[in-house]
């Protein structure tokens, strides 16, 4: 079975021409291990591209306020759009993936990220910076969405490896973007359009290995062959993914990890800058947390498939969320660097709710519905968060019940992450 299979997926990167003509030979293994030697680049080069068009812009926001006259409200607004693009747009992945193919959607995506990064400095506006904007974000919410399909189609015995390899890029390309875009932005000139394009060309470079995958317009969601096609189709129309209690507790699992994950990027040098640590250090401490990412976002997915039931990671990365929460109400900036650390530990449930997307679906097509589902209904859930954390910032003058509404959030995640964790498939619930 597992021979065939590769078979198929060799057969998906060969021209037409040669599908018709040795539709039923075997291709040579060193055309099979240059195309996934081919698709693990650009998985990773894709990953790295998923989060630098926004802490580029968060590390520049000031700037790019006065330059374009933007207010406070429509700064607020513009941090928000990021999940709402991700739940608006990430919904079409499945969709798209089924009419040209997962490869084509990715590369598109990356085209558009590309497009957007280019054209967002120099728009000429507040509007234009939003229209280019959403049309980067585009492109990262269908990659989010279809990376998952992916990783399930191409390595079924590796879901958790490669998951971790793409987590830790996607971590690492988070983390590098918040720490190098003001260097870089001072190295060319101080010209935050300047700071903001340059990471069009990673995106730029991220479009090249996802080319030959074009040609594989009759795939499906996850690369079958054409022959495979209408099956996929009758297997995705058959799943109502809404009926699966696993789906959801996985949706409002990934939507709580994505609060905290924005409120934790978006206030947490805020908190330690008003408990009296220098803004400099105060930087450091939140790309400490974020590359707390790198390694454990390698480590957790490996772990994760391993175990029959997920839960009591879910339990560990929130008591680390909790811990480092009540060291911030206690003792800001006493604690500081332990607490930095803790949250950066917390934060990696990303990784694990995309493994989790993996494993609780048995097919390509259940695995596309799944992400699509999880990642459109969390990121709706997590548009509220930040900007409810600045309202109680604002009117209570300090970040004591902030703080709390943070730790009260962790419950249900850990609640829903138990449920979403236990050794179920989504066509087992959802199927009619």
């Amino acid at each position: 079975m597992m021979g065939r299979m590769a078979s198929e997926e060799t057969r998906t990167t060969t021209s037409t021409a040669v599908r018709s003509s040795a539709a039923d030979q075997p291709q040579r293994p060193a055309t099979h291990a240059w195309t996934t030697r081919l698709l693990v680049i650009g998985i990773v080069l894709s990953a790295l591209n998923l989060r630098p068009a926004i802490t580029s812009l968060g590390a520049l926001l000031e700037d790019v306020r006065d330059g374009l006259g933007m207010s406070g409200s429509m700064a607020g607004l513009l941090t928000s759009v990021p999940p709402l693009c991700f739940a608006v747009f990430g919904v079409t992945a499945p969709r798209l993936a089924r009419r040209f193919g997962a490869g084509a959607v990715v590369c598109a995506g990356m085209v558009a990220i590309t497009a957007g990064l280019l054209i967002r400095p120099y728009a000429g506006g507040t509007a234009g910076f939003l229209a280019a904007s959403a049309l980067a974000l585009m492109g990262i919410a269908v990659s989010n969405v279809l990376m998952p399909v992916i990783v399930k189609r191409w390595f079924p015995d590796r879901v958790g490896s490669m998951t971790g390899l793409y987590s830790m890029a996607l971590a690492l390309g988070t983390a590098s973007a918040a720490a190098a875009t003001v260097p870089m932005t001072e190295a060319l000139g101080g010209s935050w359009q300047s700071g903001l394009t340059v990471w069009a060309a990673l995106a730029a470079a991220a479009v090249l290995p996802w080319i030959p995958f074009v040609r594989q317009r009759g795939a499906g969601p996850a690369g079958q062959l054409p022959g495979r096609q209408e099956h996929a189709r009758v297997e995705a129309s058959a799943l109502r993914i809404t009926r699966s209690r696993t789906a959801w507790a996985l949706a409002v699992f990934f939507g709580l990890q994505a609060t905290a994950a924005y409120i934790t990027m978006g206030w947490m040098a805020q908190i330690f800058r008003d408990a009296g640590v220098p803004a400099s250090t105060a930087g450091l401490l939140l790309a400490v947390t974020m590359v707390m990412g790198v390694p454990l976002a390698f480590v957790i997915p490996r772990v994760a498939t391993r175990l029959p039931h997920q839960g009591p990671i879910v339990l560990v990365l929130g008591a680390c969320g909790l811990a480092g929460y009540a060291g911030l109400y206690l003792a800001p900036a006493a604690g500081a660097w332990a607490w930095a650390l803790l949250l950066g530990v917390a934060n990696c449930a990303f990784p694990l709710a995309l493994t989790m997307v993996g494993m609780r679906a048995r097919t390509g097509a259940g695995v596309a519905q799944l992400s699509a589902f999880a990642q459109s209904t969390g990121y709706l859930i997590s548009i509220p968060g930040p900007l409810l954390v600045g309202v109680l910032y604002q009117h209570s003058g300090g970040w004591g019940l902030p703080i709390a509404l943070m730790a009260a959030l962790m419950v249900p995640q850990m609640v829903v992450g138990v449920l979403a964790g236990r050794n179920r498939t989504v066509e087992d619930e959802a199927a009619r």
